[in-house]
């Protein structure tokens, strides 16, 4: 595992960074992009988190999906490569499946949408629309990614997949879709 005795290496004050295959390449090289915005959403649901510690069943979902953010991440900083000689980890399927399952059983008590959704309700649905986003633009620079290097196809279908979770999440911990704030299309005209 990792062991960290300081945290500070000077390795990037001149923009560069490592990856996980001991590459050197520009902080702002679109494979960094991408995992350091997974790490932005990995934030931001632990600012959702702060919200739902009397939740214990939402708390413990979460936290399942900031160890698989960072997983998410470790294999995005690990570009594909023939025979590594150590073996990266990489997102699987059944994390996907793990996510679909949970949406399904969130959904299931959710009457269906009859408007869009704008951002909001209770604090920790507004954190995880939020949260939502962030995965959304996380997946945008994965795909973007993706046109030049191989990237995972399961890790881009995870960050997919917990986007919408993260939205069904936040109906459902805005009183089962009773306190979402519905958007009335031209209301302000």
């Amino acid at each position: 595992m990792v062991k960290l005795t300081r945290i500070y290496t000077r390795g990037g004050d001149r923009g560069q960074t490592s990856l996980g295959d001991g590459r050197r390449v520009p902080k702002h090289d679109p494979r960094v992009a991408a995992y350091g915005t997974v790490d932005e959403a990995n934030a931001v649901v632990g600012l959702v988190r702060l919200h739902t510690a009397g939740q214990p069943e939402t708390d413990a979902m979460l936290a399942r999906i900031q160890n698989d953010l960072f997983d998410l991440g470790a294999d995005l900083c690990t570009p594909e490569a023939e025979d590594p000689p150590y073996p990266p980890l990489r997102i699987l399927d059944s994390q996907v499946d793990r996510l679909e399952a949970e949406i399904d059983a969130m959904n299931a008590d959710l009457a269906p949408l009859t408007s869009f959704i704008l951002p909001g309700g209770c604090p920790a649905a507004a954190h995880l629309h939020l949260a939502r986003t962030v995965v959304r633009r996380a997946e945008r620079l994965m795909t973007e990614l993706a046109e030049t290097e191989a990237v995972n196809p399961a890790a881009v279908k995870y960050a997919n997949r917990l986007s919408d979770h993260l939205f069904v999440l936040s109906r459902k911990l805005n009183a089962d879709g009773a306190s979402d704030v519905l958007w009335v299309p031209g209301a302000n005209r």
